[in-house]
């Protein structure tokens, strides 16, 4: 078996998109030997006992990041030497400044995912991790530019989306209700829950008794609380923090729209690499709502799965929110083709497309 070192700050029980991305791909891989080095977590040791899989873990997502990186970057080189891998695979650039001297040292091939902020945040990581490494994953076509703007040669770049998983079981009755629904960290302005909050009044006007659901936390929600009251909309909206994946499912059966206006930050890069929830939704047959930027232009379809907006227009926003709540055969047709664009990203379909790509990697080591 292919023996693959992935080293990553952001490894379930997190629930980030990183995170999400990364423990997928390993769980759709049987026929790779993968040791992960990820940081630790509150919960990890229960969920590395029940994996197949070797996961060690270092330090804490809690801790600062200026003593956490160093940390996982020594412990990846401790595992290197004693695993051996065939191939490396870094889940973020801040994992390359370990990897990249066992690549030179240990012959020892890079593979680097790249997401799209993080380019922004640590460009000149960034840089250096997609110049040297052998090959790098882009999660969107957005991604794959930033990556090429960086310095990395486009033979090189690979665009390979995130998967999505299915759902498995029954799903809950579609609410006859006009609920709205967002899935989404409080951590960033720029997942758009401003945005909406400016819409809402309209939205209300047009579509009596709309209600919009808010799943997620985070350190900005007591902020987006108080402009809700502000604005007074607090009586429409349900913001029910962090919850399980059968409850998130729920929702994502019982909504009728599913809406993260997702925009730039104020630098005009980065942001959404790629849009996981995005597929999420259309996998439960729900029509989206997008910005009309970034990683999103890959992850909806305009017109056929959802809608994408000017995502810093709260009109524009209110305009397709007013027009799924309204139109149910459009909304109805949307999600049903939103539900095959997420079965073309099933994990098993992206995961052997990672895999191949590793084991070709692999295989020009001493090429």
């Amino acid at each position: 078996m292919l023996r693959v070192l992935l080293v990553t700050p952001d490894f379930p029980p997190s629930t980030g998109g990183i995170a999400v991305l990364l423990g997928n791909l390993v769980r759709s891989t049987p026929g790779l030997e993968i040791r992960v080095v990820a940081l630790g977590e509150e919960g990890a040791a229960e969920l590395d006992r029940a994996e197949g899989f070797e996961t060690r873990r270092v330090g804490s997502v809690g801790m600062r990041r200026q003593l956490a990186v160093p940390m996982l970057n020594a412990r990846l080189l401790y595992e290197a030497t004693r695993f051996r891998p065939d191939v490396i695979l870094s889940g973020h650039v801040v994992a390359s400044i370990a990897a990249l001297p066992i690549q030179r040292l240990m012959r020892v091939p890079l593979v680097q995912y790249v997401h799209a902020d993080e380019i922004r945040v640590r460009p000149r990581l960034a840089g250096r991790a997609v110049r040297a490494a052998a090959a790098t994953i882009a999660v969107s076509r957005y991604t794959r530019d930033l990556a090429v703007d960086a310095g990395a040669d486009p033979q090189r770049v690979h665009v390979i989306p995130p998967g999505v998983e299915l759902p498995s079981g029954p799903a809950a009755e579609r609410s006859e209700d006009p609920i709205m629904l967002t899935v989404a960290t409080f951590v960033s302005p720029r997942k758009g829950h401003d945005v909406v909050i400016r819409a809402l009044p309209s939205i209300r006007e047009a579509v009596p008794g709309a209600r919009w659901i808010v799943i997620g936390d985070g350190p900005l929600r007591a902020k987006i609380e108080a402009s809700a009251v502000a604005a007074g909309v607090d009586d429409a909206i349900d913001f029910l923090g962090r919850v399980g994946d059968e409850e998130r499912d729920r929702w994502l059966d019982r909504a009728r729209v599913f809406c993260m206006p997702s925009r730039l930050p104020p630098e005009g890069t980065g942001g959404e690499g790629f849009g996981i929830v995005y597929l999420e939704a259309g996998a439960h047959g729900l029509p989206v709502i997008g910005g009309r930027v970034a990683g999103a232009l890959d992850a909806v379809v305009e017109g056929e799965t959802g809608l994408l907006v000017d995502p810093v227009d709260h009109d524009a926003v209110a305009a397709a929110a007013i027009e799924l709540l309204s139109n149910r055969s459009l909304a109805d047709r949307l999600g049903a083709q939103g539900r095959l664009h997420a079965a073309e990203h099933a994990w098993p379909r992206i995961a052997a497309r990672v895999e191949a790509l590793l084991r070709e990697t692999a295989a020009g080591r001493d090429g």
